[in-house]
């Protein structure tokens, strides 16, 4: 098995305003088998090519936390008929749709993502956003921070998550309610260890990413969520055609895994909760 409990480190600072953790691997790497797990879909290719997927998706409802709609790496030009009318059937089907944002690891402008996001709310009437590829580094927190103060300010209630695909710098976790703290291949994800610090926050704050799962390691792949304490998943069997990981959804030139379902989509919901209706 490989070792994916939390080993704590001689002499541990907890963060500010959180209670102090018990020392000890029993206390700190005991996996959450409670834990209940959804779906946060990270994308899926426009519901003109991807029609039959959209319709899954509102199908398996209860079993979704959240679905990104990501219409050109971003809201697009215009509005777009086809993507409105398939975020409408998923919200009246109780799930939130997400607009995808990206921060580009800090490299778009404030007034850039700012823009986008009015036309996901003018358009779509997203319920939220996905920052997709959001720095890790300290120094880029100040200004996701006030990016993420605009988006509440804009959407009351907004659900934010942080598209990072691996461990950021602690402070993150106060300006959203959800990070992506694993986006790759199955290949990494089986041997991955969690960051100490997570085991301060309940499992609803964190979210693991992972293309390339066979079938027949789903329920590995399930421990693992469950022991690294990460109440949103995405499995999938597609790859990205380079074997390197992703950040949280965004394309690359290798192929976007996240655009189809995967092959054991039924299977997988079925597993988790409600099932895919008959």
């Amino acid at each position: 098995m490989p070792h994916l409990g939390r080993t704590p480190r001689p002499g541990r600072t907890p963060l500010p305003g959180r209670r102090q953790q018990p020392t000890g691997t029993a206390a700190l790497g005991a996996p959450r088998t409670a834990l209940r797990v959804g779906f946060g879909v990270p994308g899926t290719a426009h519901p003109l090519l991807a029609a039959a997927e959209w319709a899954e998706l509102t199908r398996s409802g209860g079993s979704l936390h959240w679905v990104v709609l990501n219409v050109a790496g971003g809201p697009g030009d215009r509005p777009d008929p086809h993507c409105l009318d398939a975020a409408g059937r998923l919200r009246n089907a109780g799930v939130r749709v997400l607009g995808h944002l990206d921060v580009a690891y800090g490299a778009r402008g404030f007034g850039e993502l700012v823009s986008d996001a009015h036309r996901y709310l003018d358009w779509y009437l997203v319920d939220g956003f996905f920052l997709a590829r959001c720095p890790t580094e300290r120094t880029a927190l100040p200004e996701v921070r006030r990016t993420v103060t605009t988006l509440r300010a804009l959407l009351d209630r907004a659900h934010v998550v942080f598209g990072h695909g691996s461990h950021p710098y602690p402070g993150y976790v106060e300006s959203a309610d959800q990070l992506v703290t694993f986006s790759g291949p199955w290949s990494d994800y089986r041997w991955s260890q969690v960051a100490e610090w997570t085991a301060d926050y309940p499992p609803e704050r964190f979210c693991h990413l992972v293309h390339g799962v066979p079938r027949g390691h789903l329920d590995e792949a399930l421990r693992v969520a469950r022991w690294q304490g990460a109440s949103t998943i995405y499995f999938t069997d597609r790859t990205d055609g380079s074997g390197s990981g992703g950040s949280g959804g965004s394309r690359g030139s290798g192929g976007d895994p996240w655009e189809s379902l995967p092959g054991y989509w039924d299977e997988i919901v079925s597993r988790i909760g409600p099932g895919v209706s008959e």
